[in-house]
């Protein structure tokens, strides 16, 4: 049998920091006012020279370097955005590019926020299928080019960044043994698809943030432990978690509810903001890069925003 694994993690940020203060000079809001309704401090933002595939093609290049791999080692490339401007050539195309690759297939998945959990399942189910043996999984955003600036209920919660995974077969995985990636529960809510929207010309951010808390409070714990179910863990041998980073009034109660009791919970969002599809990986690459979670423990994953779609995972720590 064929199994997976995530062989390697890498993550980047753009230089320039946009703090809450940074903020209040440009629309009616305050640090107090932003912090207490989505935990978020800071966030980065990338420059006009700074398109999606750059960001990408970093955080890419730190996952292979951390791997021990060439760029040609990778037969598939993924990637997860919802921002990139042109329709043609793909991200996926321009990173490989970039990366200096000279045959990959290359793909984009446009999820939005669950858009790496849905590109991790992907690699997987090709992987598993034969359809490749090493997968370059990224998920990159640059919410701040398609923030509307003058509205204070979006442009305080985005940010801009890229994470990347390497995806690898496990040869001759015994009947029973725990996957390096286990079984996605992956799915949508198509009567609240307009909830979040990134849609018009220019594109433009907006959201029912009501809506999806509400959604995401009363939904995600039962879809939380139905994916830990998948992958036969217990919520209590759960070593992280690592949920979309939307909001900390999300993120923090989960773990609890979900009898995650000894799990580490991922607050990036503090920091980075909502990074859209780059949330997940980013948060991750840096709990492992920091040395928080130990090699070989089992942390959950889980997307969830437009469409309004989800997608959540068991993974093993590199």
């Amino acid at each position: 049998m064929t199994g997976t694994r995530i062989a390697a993690l890498g993550h980047y940020q753009p230089a320039k920091v946009l703090t809450n203060h940074d903020l209040a000079e440009l629309v009616d809001t305050d640090d107090a006012w932003i912090t207490s309704r989505v935990g978020i401090r800071t966030r980065h933002v990338a420059g006009p020279d700074e398109p999606v595939d750059e960001l990408a093609a970093h955080a890419a290049g730190k996952a292979l370097a951390a791997a021990g791999l060439a760029p040609d080692d990778i037969d598939l490339v993924l990637v997860a955005t919802s921002t990139a401007i042109d329709r043609s050539p793909n991200t996926a195309a321009r990173v490989a590019a970039r990366l200096g690759m000279t045959s990959p297939a290359t793909m984009d998945l446009n999820v939005v926020c669950a858009g790496f959990t849905h590109a991790l399942a992907t690699a997987d189910h090709a992987v598993r299928a034969g359809g490749a043996r090493r997968v370059l999984v990224i998920g990159a955003d640059k919410m701040t080019e398609v923030c509307d600036w003058t509205d204070r209920t979006t442009c305080v919660l985005v940010g801009d960044g890229a994470g990347a995974a390497i995806v690898e077969a496990v040869d001759d995985a015994a009947p029973g043994d725990t996957p390096g990636i286990g079984p996605v529960l992956w799915g949508s809510v198509p009567e609240m698809g307009n909830a979040v929207r990134i849609e018009g010309t220019p594109p433009r951010f907006a959201q029912e943030g009501q809506s999806v808390y509400r959604w995401a409070t009363q939904q995600l714990p039962a879809l939380a432990r139905k994916t830990c179910e998948r992958s036969g863990i217990a919520p209590e041998e759960l070593a992280g978690v690592v949920l979309h980073q939307a909001n900390l009034r999300i993120i923090e109660p989960l773990a609890a509810k979900i009898g995650a009791v000894n799990a580490i919970v991922a607050r990036d969002v503090i920091d980075s903001g909502n990074t859209s599809a780059a949330s997940i990986p980013l948060a991750l690459a840096k709990l492992v890069e920091r040395g928080e979670l130990p090699s070989g423990a089992p942390v959950l994953l889980f997307g969830f925003g437009g469409n309004l779609s989800y997608a959540g995972q068991v993974i093993r720590v590199p």
